[in-house]
């Protein structure tokens, strides 16, 4: 096990706005198609033994918020007023003719103990409004969380929704021939950096799943041919061995108060649902038909499950209550169905379907109504929720040839319009994504 360099606490300021709440400049991101709103984003002010920190700050912010497709940050060369303090008001006739709707000023410094200081604020250039600001201070080492944390005040501010830069993404790394794949747990900051291998590739690790609570991760691991389920602990880098579970193939997921797990077992051709008391170890089977019943996730509220059967003859999407009872099947247009999982807000589950000989990335909601198909090509799978229900990642596999070359496998992530899809960056081939709560 390669030890994962944990975070630490950041000391922050919420710069509060002094005037009230603007409504003017809200990002409406539930229409498929958004006109990307004009932002700019001043140099951040800095001493010249800071002023690489400050660079880097912006650029990360800008990238982050460009991501999205929501913002359309304007070239810093047409830029009129130059950099001033986050103190201090902007002079707003500077900042209209550029079609900017918003602007970001700030700060930076770095000190003899290595701690950098981050200052930020958020202005209506409309309005001529302050509408807010933060000031953390970390050690240097991570910038780049002060860079998130800023970018996903600066996204809350002017979509109404939580952000979800400051994220890990877990993952499956894939090396060598498609017929003797080395199977690694990584790890990686929401935007592909600040990459880490968690486990050395000695033997073959699968489906990786964040608790929502904690900054823990659950994972399936074949140790001497049997299948285990460990739950590593990203803060304290300690791993605990769940279980020995004979016949699983897909690791549990947690429930959303973080002290049970759910998951699939098979026993003489059948597969079940099950759920266990991370506390007690006690066990409690869910369903109990003749039929392969697996993948299933609960609701954020905890009160439901979502799961994937063959009971009806195909592969198909169910819901039932956590303790197995009134269990309803949802999905019923052409295709198969599988790995749903729920989204944070409880308005949508994700899914992959299959049919024609295409996969697809889709959504729908949990009454099964409202299908959509948001991502496609030849195999597609493991949709993962960021914590604000917003996006998905998931990993798509190209096709490979006679002689087995090709079929890269990479990670892609997507705004549940089915806009704006874009790669993610990994060292290396990709599956299983994961994606974190807020680190707190």
């Amino acid at each position: 096990m390669i030890k994962y360099f944990k975070y630490i606490f950041l000391t922050f300021t919420l710069l509060l706005s002094s005037n009230s709440f603007s409504q003017n400049l809200v990002v409406d991101i539930t229409e498929g198609t958004v006109a990307p709103l004009p932002i700019a984003i001043q140099k951040f002010v800095s001493d010249p033994s800071s002023n690489e920190i400050g660079l880097n700050v912006v650029r990360v912010i800008v990238d982050d918020l460009i991501s999205t497709g929501l913002f359309d940050v304007i070239d810093t060369k047409a830029y009129i007023e130059k950099p001033i303090s986050p103190s201090i008001r902007p002079v707003f006739s500077n900042w209209d003719p550029l079609g900017a709707k918003a602007l970001v000023t700030g700060s930076a410094s770095l000190d003899s103990s290595g701690i950098i200081e981050v200052e930020f604020r958020l202005w209506d250039v409309v309005t001529e409004q302050d509408l807010t600001g933060l000031k953390l201070s970390v050690d240097s080492k991570y910038w780049r969380r002060v860079s998130h944390i800023a970018a996903d005040e600066i996204y809350k501010r002017l979509t109404g929704e939580e952000g979800y830069f400051d994220t890990r993404i877990v993952y499956i790394a894939e090396s060598g021939p498609l017929n003797a794949r080395v199977k690694r747990l990584a790890i990686m900051d929401q935007d592909g950096h600040n990459h880490q291998y968690l486990t050395d590739g000695s033997y073959l690790v699968l489906t990786p799943r964040f608790s929502p609570t904690s900054q823990e991760v659950a994972y399936l691991a074949y140790f001497q041919k049997e299948p285990r389920v460990y739950v590593l602990n990203l803060e304290t880098n300690r791993q605990e061995l769940l279980g020995t579970f004979p016949g699983m193939t897909f690791a549990p997921r947690f429930s959303p108060d973080g002290k049970s797990i759910i998951m699939s077992l098979a026993d003489q051709g059948l597969t079940d649902i099950f759920i266990m008391n991370l506390l007690t170890q006690e066990v409690k089977q869910l369903t109990n038909s003749p039929s392969i019943d697996t993948s299933p996730t609960f609701s954020p509220d905890g009160q439901k499950v979502v799961f994937n059967s063959d009971r009806g003859g195909s592969q198909q999407l169910y819901v039932m209550n956590a303790d197995g009872s009134k269990q309803k099947r949802i999905s019923f247009k052409k295709g198969r169905y599988a790995t749903p999982v729920w989204s944070p807000r409880g308005d949508l589950i994700a899914f992959t379907k299959m049919h024609e000989g295409q996969f697809y990335i889709g959504v729908m909601r949990p009454d099964g109504s409202g299908e959509r198909l948001i991502s496609k090509g030849f195999l597609v799978e493991a949709p993962t929720w960021a914590p604000n229900g917003r996006v998905l990642m998931y990993f798509k596999q190209e096709k490979s040839d006679s002689e087995g070359k090709g079929g890269k496998v990479r990670l892609f992530r997507v705004d549940i319009t089915g806009y704006n899809e874009r790669e993610i960056i990994t060292p290396s081939d990709a599956s299983d994504p994961a994606w974190s709560p807020l680190i707190p």
